[in-house]
């Protein structure tokens, strides 16, 4: 069953965001060494229930949102059209990772979904 297993916070400033969140929560949080600027977040230790997350720059999108983890990304887009949610992005691949995407849903929320890449 699909379960959320990723979080993203948009920030104006990135560094602001980060230092808030680190002085705050203590979480750890590293910057991605992909393609764009994105820092991943380690919210909590992993023996405690939870998800970690990234911050993003806005440009990316203004609004904090899930991800949900799928096994087929295009069974899934196809899936939330069919249900009258809206695919609002396009099949983007991140590199080592999988294919990702934003969907709105019926009631107008911003979520993500992606299929992560088999590790060998």
């Amino acid at each position: 069953m699909p379960k959320v297993v990723h979080f993203e916070i948009p920030a104006d400033d990135p560094e602001r965001a980060i230092n808030f969140y680190k002085e705050v929560f203590g979480w750890k949080i590293d910057k991605w060494e992909g393609e764009f600027d994105y820092w991943l977040v380690e919210a909590g230790e992993e023996d405690e229930p939870g998800i970690n997350g990234a911050i993003k720059p806005k440009e990316f999108g203004n609004m904090v949102s899930d991800v949900i983890s799928v096994d087929s990304y295009d069974e899934f887009a196809k899936k939330i059209e069919m249900s009258g949610g809206k695919m609002i992005t396009e099949k983007m691949t991140i590199p080592d990772m999988g294919y990702t995407g934003s969907f709105q849903d019926t009631e107008g929320n911003i979520l993500g979904i992606i299929e992560i890449f088999p590790m060998d």
